[in-house]
């Protein structure tokens, strides 16, 4: 955290940035605010930075870029995610984002693109209120975990999309993908996030009401 501060303020100082130096600090900005959750305030000012990085990188002509979509889309996220009205409003701009990224650049950030475009589709109300489908999500969050298998929170992502769709018809397979979480959660890679992760494990078990046995 402290190493990405620093690079922030340096990028904060250069005159004029140039396209990759725009994206880099829209990636930083959404990795600091990813790890400001306690402090909302401070969380969305970094995420509204994020945002204007991104749209920097795009305004440069960075339009190939999927890492640029990809971060405005999450950092937009974070910026209107606790203001109903204006993530309702902002909700085709992060959809069309992330399909610029799936196609893009879709493997970046342990395949975000899939992961979190598959959460759009999990968390939005359905047709026709909105554009929730519970079927497109599961394909997109199946791809993410086939993409970067490693990565604990696709696991996480998939069962929970598996609860919410299939419920108690897949419950071997949400036992296995929460169980596998738990396993690479356990990599030092992941120390310093593993404690996080270990909320939204336990949130999917408790909804689907599964006893995991690893630790």
């Amino acid at each position: 955290t402290i190493a990405l501060q620093c690079v922030l303020d340096l990028l904060r100082n250069v005159k004029e940035c140039n396209r990759d130096e725009n994206a880099a600090g829209a990636k930083i900005c959404f990795l600091l605010a990813d790890r400001t959750k306690a402090d909302q305030v401070r969380r969305e000012r970094f995420a509204a930075e994020g945002l204007n990085w991104a749209e920097c990188a795009l305004a440069q002509g960075g339009e190939e870029r999927g890492d640029a979509y990809y971060y405005l889309a999450v950092n937009l996220g974070i910026t209107v995610g606790k203001h109903p009205v204006s993530a309702v409003k902002s909700l085709d701009r992060t959809v069309a984002s992330l399909e610029k990224a799936v196609a893009l650049s879709p493997d970046i950030h342990n395949a975000g693109p899939y992961g979190v475009l598959g959460m759009v589709y999990l968390k939005a109300p359905p047709w026709p209120r909105g554009i929730g489908d519970g079927d497109k999500a599961m394909e997109l969050l199946e791809e993410a975990v086939r993409r970067s298998t490693a990565y604990p929170m696709n696991h996480v992502f998939y069962a929970r999309a598996l609860w919410e769709v299939e419920g108690e018809d897949a419950e071997r397979e949400i036992t296995a993908n929460l169980e596998e979480a738990l396993r690479l959660r356990n990599e030092e890679r992941w120390r310093t996030v593993r404690e996080r992760w270990m909320d939204d494990v336990t949130d999917v078990a408790r909804q689907a009401h599964i006893e995991l046995t690893v630790r």
